[in-house]
């Protein structure tokens, strides 16, 4: 697979989409290195859904320094790896808690002037897989999985933050390629794999794709 050395693939996509799982399944068919988002370490997390308001800064910023150190590590290391959620959707996060009034809009203007600065140390990824899930999916998956801090999520919070990341999806494959999944198309993880594994050699800009089981080219 010489087309998969030296690749940095991102997973995209809302809270409880099947980042951490799809992230996990590439890295074992690709035989690559998987980096998963910072949550279970994550000292800010509770404090955040408990006071908003309060905590939303500082934990923005820092996820922000989490997933900054995972992708310079991806990039200094030179191996192939696959990102559990990329850092350039910390901003959907952030802005939306502008927008919302829980972030203040001079800590939002220092998170943007600090990202910008980031930018230009980073490289991009090759490629950005996004798991396009709805608001109500993610809400039946976040109650499923019943993580204690996510309690307090709303149907409301998760349609904004879709919103967002339409946006987000549409400005960002401008500069790097993606290849958009909707998960519930697919039997299973390990297909979806193969599928994303097979598209990337055509890909140059935003591409849906599902499962066929009757095709061998997906669309």
């Amino acid at each position: 697979m010489a087309q998969f050395e030296r690749i940095f693939i991102g997973i995209a996509g809302m809270i409880g989409a099947g980042k951490s799982t799809l992230a996990r399944t590439l890295g074992e068919h690709l035989g690559i290195d998987v980096y998963y988002e910072p949550v279970e370490n994550n000292e800010y997390l509770a404090d955040f859904y408990r006071d908003t308001r309060r905590y939303s800064f500082p934990t923005q910023i820092y996820l922000l320094n989490k997933r900054f150190q995972q992708h310079q590590e991806i990039i200094w290391r030179g191996r192939s790896a696959v990102q559990d959620r990329t850092i350039y959707e910390d901003a959907i996060f952030a802005r939306m808690l502008a927008d919302t009034g829980l972030m203040e809009e001079r800590d939002y203007r220092t998170y943007l002037e600090l990202v910008r600065n980031m930018g230009n140390f980073m490289c991009k990824p090759n490629l950005i897989v996004y798991l396009d899930v709805t608001p109500e999916r993610s809400m039946e998956r976040i109650r499923a999985r019943d993580r204690g801090v996510e309690s307090g999520i709303t149907l409301e919070y998760l349609a904004a933050l879709y919103r967002g990341y339409q946006d987000f999806v549409r400005e960002i494959s401008r500069v790097i390629p993606v290849i958009q999944v909707d998960y519930d198309r697919f039997p299973t993880v390990e297909e979806m794999a193969r599928v994303i594994q097979r598209e990337y050699s055509e890909h140059d800009f935003l591409r849906q794709v599902w499962f066929k089981p009757d095709v061998g080219t997906p669309r």
